[in-house]
């Protein structure tokens, strides 16, 4: 088991993983995916095993169900005990990502996993990511068109 600085949110049962350094949007977008559907994981420190090939996200026991709003502190949310992580993304200042960026992926104790850029605070930052996990879920041929 891995203990890593980041926020997970699960979007239809499918962990996103937000990475950043402090300040850098995680919890922001990630009340930003909770207000559109998604339920919170872990925010701050986040908990990675690997489960049958699958690399899965858990909060640690003292912070589940919570989530730091800058000003307001902790908040209690609903929360999932566990999400398998599908997506990582890297919080980016938007000058600072690529226009037509090549695929990336990031590895998790041994597990390759696709990994965007997103700058966290564009309105459209959440629907990105949702339509990151779509393109997850399509056939290898229908990607490449």
């Amino acid at each position: 088991m891995a203990t890593i600085h980041a926020t997970c949110v699960a979007v239809d049962g499918r962990g996103v993983l937000l990475r950043g350094p402090s300040g850098s949007g995680k919890s922001d977008l990630a009340l930003r995916l909770i207000d559109a559907g998604g339920r919170l994981v872990a925010d701050d420190q986040v908990q990675l095993s690997l489960e049958g090939g699958v690399v899965v996200a858990r909060p640690p026991a003292v912070l589940a169900g919570l989530i730091e709003a800058r000003g307001f502190g902790p908040i209690p949310v609903p929360f999932e005990p566990a999400a398998p992580v599908l997506l990582v993304a890297d919080l980016k200042p938007a000058e600072a990502i690529e226009r037509l960026p090549e695929p990336g992926r990031c590895a998790y104790l041994g597990i390759l996993l696709p990994l965007v850029s997103v700058a966290p605070f564009e309105a459209s930052a959440p629907i990105k990511l949702r339509l990151a996990l779509a393109a997850l879920a399509l056939p290898a041929q229908r990607l490449a068109r």
